[in-house]
Parts: structure tokens; sequence; C-alpha cells
């Protein structure tokens, strides 16, 4: 069993503890939706790692897609927003842990994520992508078997790449990805297609995209913990309003350049 693997486990049954000591679901989880109101403020995590979906600005704050789309979805709620970073590797256990209350942060649905986590959305659509410099001998994934690939410790990629069997390196994010790839000390990254084309373009980068990866197509959603149906209807009516009247294609034309659902 893989290391990815492992922290599902740890997530589920740490998931498990807090429905045993509460008593059961429904007791647990049948105010939530209430007590986020009644506080008037939404605690969404995010990596703040992952431009230009979440990262962090010359200001100091944290900024994106997925945080505008966040914002949107609590205005529409009648609530503020509080935007938590934390390392992406432990965001799910964060979430179980109560220390915030929604992950808004491009994370991919995932039938082993489903375990754990409800899931609004998906928000947008995507594929995963892999990455090399300009006028590398790699161009075709059957070249990766000797090469060292780059992922974001946590992602979905990591998993997909340790059950193939490559060699990876892990980092905390994507600008971290795209600066290990430039310097040469990984021979190629694996990332979500859109981010990467569109941190790449942003920085000056030029990479280039493997032709011959067979991939589905990615849905992201926004994760919340399980048995808070109330919530999961308030968020995805939200999200279904704006996406209905044109905000979020406003949204996504401002961070992303185009409608990704």
């Amino acid at each position: 069993m893989n290391a990815f693997r492992n922290i599902f486990r740890a997530v589920a049954v740490a998931g498990s503890l807090t429905v045993a000591i509460a008593g059961s679901a429904s007791t647990a989880f049948a105010d939530e939706l209430d007590a986020i109101k009644e506080a008037g403020v939404m605690r969404i995590a995010m990596s703040g790692a992952y431009p230009p979906f979440n990262f962090v600005n010359e200001q100091n704050e944290v900024v994106g897609f997925d945080p505008s789309i966040g914002a949107e979805i609590g205005k529409r709620m009648g609530i503020e927003v509080e935007i938590v970073t934390t390392a992406w590797d432990g965001i799910i256990g964060g979430l179980l842990a109560n220390k915030y209350d929604a992950i808004v942060g491009s994370m991919s649905i995932t039938a082993e994520r489903d375990e754990v986590v409800d899931f609004v959305g998906p928000y947008y659509t995507t594929k995963r992508a892999i990455f090399t410099k300009a006028g590398s001998d790699i161009t075709s994934v059957s070249q990766l078997g000797d090469a060292t690939l780059g992922v974001t410790l946590g992602e979905t990629h990591e998993e997909w790449a340790r059950d193939l069997g490559y060699t990876i390196r892990t980092y905390k994010g994507l600008p971290e990805l795209l600066l290990e790839l430039d310097n040469g000390r990984v021979d190629a990254i694996v990332n979500d297609s859109i981010a990467a084309i569109l941190a790449m373009k942003e920085v000056g980068y030029d990479f280039v995209m493997i032709p011959d990866l067979e991939t589905e197509v990615i849905g992201a959603g926004i994760a919340i913990r399980e048995g808070n149906p109330e919530l999961a209807a308030a968020m995805q009516a939200a999200l279904d309003s704006m996406m209905d009247d044109g905000t979020y294609l406003e949204i996504a034309n401002k961070w992303v350049g185009g409608d990704i659902r």
C-alpha cells in the first residue's frame, strides 16, 4: 500500500473517531449549516500555492479563482468567508478536525476521497498533463521509465505516478514544481493541465506538454465534512445560481481566461 493510501486510511480513521465521539453522524452534523450562519462566517481552506487558482499576491492576500468562487458562494449564502492556507498533504485531515468548514482549493473528486468527505460541484474540469523542458529528449510517456518526475505531495498525481512505479520527487505546490523543472532537478512534472499552462504563461517558462498521455477529464469539487446535506445543498444552490447568471464566467475570465466548466 503506497503512502498516499496510508494518508487516506489515517484520515478515514480520524473521521470515524469524530463520529463515534459525537454519538452519531446525524446528531453530529445536523446543525452545521445553522451554526455557520449563526457565526456569520465560513472558513474555507486551500494551499495558497496553486496559481492562478489560489496564491498569495504581493500584498500578502490569498487571491485567485478558488477564493473568488468561495467568496461568491458565501455572499449568496449571506455569510462572510475567511480563507485558511494549509499544506496540501494534510488538508483533508484539517477539515475532519474542524479546523475549517470547507476546502475550496481545486481538489480533484476521486472515489477514494469521496469515502471520507462529501463534494459540492464539480466547479471546474481539467486533465492530467506531463510537461518537460523545450528540447528535452523525453517526448513520449514510454520514455518516462528512467525519468524523475516532480509532483505535489498529496495530490492525485502523486498517487498516479507511484502506482505506475515512476521515480518521483515531491514538492509543496505548483510554483516549486515549475522552478525545479526549470533548474533541471526533475526531468518532467505532472500537474493539472490548465493550472500549469496558465502559470507557465504568467512566469514565462517554455515547457512542452507530452502529447501521448491518455487521461480522463478531472472534476474539481468543494469538500465538506460528511453528513451535511443542508450545507451541501446551500453551497450547490449558490454555485448553480452563479453559473446561471454569468457571475461564474466573469470570475473564470478574470483568472483563467475562459469557461472551464
